[in-house]
């Protein structure tokens, strides 16, 4: 690789790229309400057309927003890389110092909804790519693209898209992919670069109460049913003051990390005093402390109150017992848990309970997944990162968070994944005012160029 003319041909066209990815940013593509979306679609087939990628934009069930194939390259390898172009609502917009979709630059960082998470890892990867073509010429092996819109509402359709087109996923003589790049990626508190190997999985569900046929003035609450108490009833049996989630046989699906996983959590980056400073927090759940929150964070499952809607929440007093109440829940799931495991058993608790006439409606969700550590595309990332930064990266064995990658890995023949990329802890994705770092967005550019050379000599 002539790394010196790849890094010249990003630096003379900084502004324009600069500028192409502002585009990216400023077109809204909100899963969630479907705002944007197939224009945003559009947009991403298009910027990959342009660099001669073969790109189809097919479907998902029911017409939901597409996903957005794109083929280029030729060899024995192949590469698989997943990205996702939709994103988090922005509201609350009245705390974003700057409109979420006009990004706006200052003091050495980009800000704007998706402008991260995960519009500026997609973005990187194409202007990397750009550059090789421009300087090195064709690819040294063969690149699937798999850019998705609905990973931000838990990818309900993608699984099904994947099990249409499974011969897309697979080399010609029908064995698996050599390896895939995950959307996301990036740097620890401390400023060093991390691979990352799995995520958690996730079953997001809505409760749902409803007592009397509509709301009734709050005199009558001596002898009407309110929801709002029904509701909060039943979320209080989900799970104890120790944190402990309360469903019967919960635990026995949850597996101890093995030694080879266990080596790799000891090693990992772990701030636990930056978090809490962050946080403003003087503790962690439990009071659990340093090793043991380490295994807590990947190895434990969680059951989250994600949001709670009932009765009157506006200015002043308005003397209402609803009738009905809702509430978001989400479960991150850890290896052998499933979202299917979480809503037997759900229903099976709330019923014993005595919470029967509660609604469970599944709103999404995907397994855990913990890839091969030892895969040669793990290699090729680490010899990346360490010719760009000079050091080695740190490695995580899995991210807290959550993403259909099991349907990319091991429903597909156990594709080896690593996330490579340049997010940072503070970048506020999900939150107002996300944003990146323009430094480690140029160093996100030259980690996947070098990593292109590296893999093509695997």
């Amino acid at each position: 690789m002539n790394y010196a003319a790849f890094d010249t041909y990003l630096k003379e066209n900084h502004d324009r790229l600069i500028e192409d990815y502002k585009d990216f940013v400023r077109q809204p593509s909100v899963a969630a309400t479907g705002q944007g979306m197939i224009e945003m679609a559009a947009i991403v087939a298009r910027r990959l057309a342009g660099l001669g990628f073969d790109v189809k934009v097919v479907p998902t069930e029911g017409n939901f927003p597409p996903v957005v194939w794109a083929e280029l390259g030729d060899g024995p390898r192949e590469l698989l890389i997943y990205n996702h172009y939709d994103v988090q609502p922005a509201e609350p917009f009245d705390l974003w110092e700057s409109p979420p979709f006009e990004p706006t630059i200052r003091d050495g960082k980009m800000f704007g909804r998706g402008v991260l998470d995960d519009k500026g890892e997609l973005v990187a990867r194409i202007h990397a790519i750009e550059a090789w073509l421009k300087t090195q010429g064709p690819l040294p092996f063969k690149i699937k693209w798999l850019i998705e819109g609905e990973e931000e509402i838990s990818s309900p359709h993608l699984h099904a898209w994947v099990e249409r087109h499974t011969d897309w996923l697979h080399k010609p003589n029908g064995s698996p992919l050599d390896g895939c790049i995950w959307e996301f990626g990036g740097y620890t508190e401390s400023g060093r670069n991390k691979l990352t190997f799995g995520v958690k999985g996730i079953c997001y569900v809505e409760l749902h109460a409803k007592t009397v046929d509509h709301d009734l003035h709050s005199s009558l609450a001596a002898i009407a049913p309110n929801a709002a108490w029904r509701l909060v009833w039943a979320l209080s049996t989900l799970k104890d003051q120790s944190e402990r989630i309360q469903l019967d046989g919960y635990y026995d699906h949850v597996r101890a990390p093995t030694p080879a996983e266990e080596e790799i959590l000891r090693d990992q980056p772990f701030e636990e005093a930056a978090m809490k400073a962050k946080w403003k927090v003087d503790s962690f759940v439990t009071g659990v402390t340093g090793y043991d929150a380490v295994k807590r964070l990947y190895f434990q499952p969680t059951c989250t109150i994600a949001g709670i809607t009932t009765g009157w929440q506006g200015t002043g007093a308005k003397t209402v017992m609803p009738a009905h109440a809702s509430a978001k829940i989400d479960f991150r799931l850890v290896p052998n848990l499933t979202p299917e495991i979480v809503v037997d058993s759900l229903r099976r608790h709330l019923d014993k309970h005595g919470f029967q006439d509660i609604e469970i409606k599944l709103l999404g969700g995907y397994r855990s997944e913990i890839s091969d550590v030892t895969a040669p595309i793990v290699q090729a990332s680490k010899n990346a990162v360490r010719r760009v930064e000079g050091v080695d990266p740190e490695m995580e064995l899995l991210s807290p968070g959550s993403g259909p990658m099991y349907s990319l890995s091991s429903f597909i023949g156990g594709v080896p994944v690593v996330c490579l990329g340049f997010g940072h802890p503070d970048a506020r994705i999900h939150s107002p005012n996300e944003h990146i770092l323009l430094d480690y967005y140029y160093k996100g550019m030259r980690h996947f160029g070098v990593f292109v050379d590296e893999f093509g000599k695997i």
